[in-house]
């Protein structure tokens, strides 16, 4: 495709990405192996619930475009590849937190739409240093991204099974990614660049939380 094409393409993405329209694979939704129960939630329990989901389908969003924006870019046909598969089951992912934020009568970010445009210029920025740089960012956002699912499960309402499985299965997918990154030659970053995108995510995700 042209540059024209691929940009085209990318907003294509986006709108369908911000607007809930992506359909993800055809996995099941991992909340349809466990019992439901979301009635059985209080109203400090559901809000909770409803808070944290908003927060993963923010970071979905994000992850959605920091792929998008590395693959913009990206001159190595297998890496490449590996980004847009990765890609893909984050869409899952955005998918699995849209509807249980659905079941639980909350809603989405209005900050989505910024995240998503700042996380993809960062992947396209990451993407021209080069196949090893672009896939130890992707490693440190997913070892990121793990850590603060466990902070999430460890929240959570033990009642809430359908948001825990949800949660955990997430955690395995991007488990996956981090190790795939390092076996497609990622490097690790420097420290510095850590520890920005450890406040980068502080911000995205307090704000993210309530508005």
């Amino acid at each position: 495709m042209s540059f024209i094409d691929n940009i085209v393409n990318e907003c294509d993405i986006a709108l369908k990405t911000l607007s809930n329209k992506k359909t993800g694979t055809d996995r099941n939704y991992p909340a349809e192996s466990v019992e439901k129960n979301t009635e059985e939630l209080t109203q400090k329990e559901k809000k909770l619930s409803i808070q944290l989901m908003r927060v993963n389908l923010a970071g979905e969003v994000a992850a959605q475009a920091l792929y998008r924006g590395q693959a913009l870019v990206c001159k190595d046909p297998e890496v490449k590849k590996h980004l847009i598969e990765a890609g893909e089951e984050e869409t899952d992912h955005l998918v699995w937190c849209k509807k249980r934020l659905d079941e639980l009568e909350g809603r989405s970010s209005i900050f989505n739409p910024v995240w998503y445009a700042g996380s993809f210029a960062i992947g396209a920025i990451f993407g021209n240093f080069g196949e090893k740089v672009s896939l130890g960012f992707v490693e440190e956002t997913e070892k990121q991204v793990v850590a603060h699912i466990d902070q999430h499960l460890n929240k959570v309402s033990p009642k809430d099974k359908e948001t825990i499985q949800i949660l955990k299965t997430m955690r395995e997918d991007e488990d996956l990614h981090a190790q795939q990154a390092v076996d497609n030659g990622g490097e690790e970053l420097k420290i510095p660049i850590k520890r920005i995108m450890k406040f980068t995510a502080k911000v995205m995700t307090s704000s993210s939380a309530h508005i």
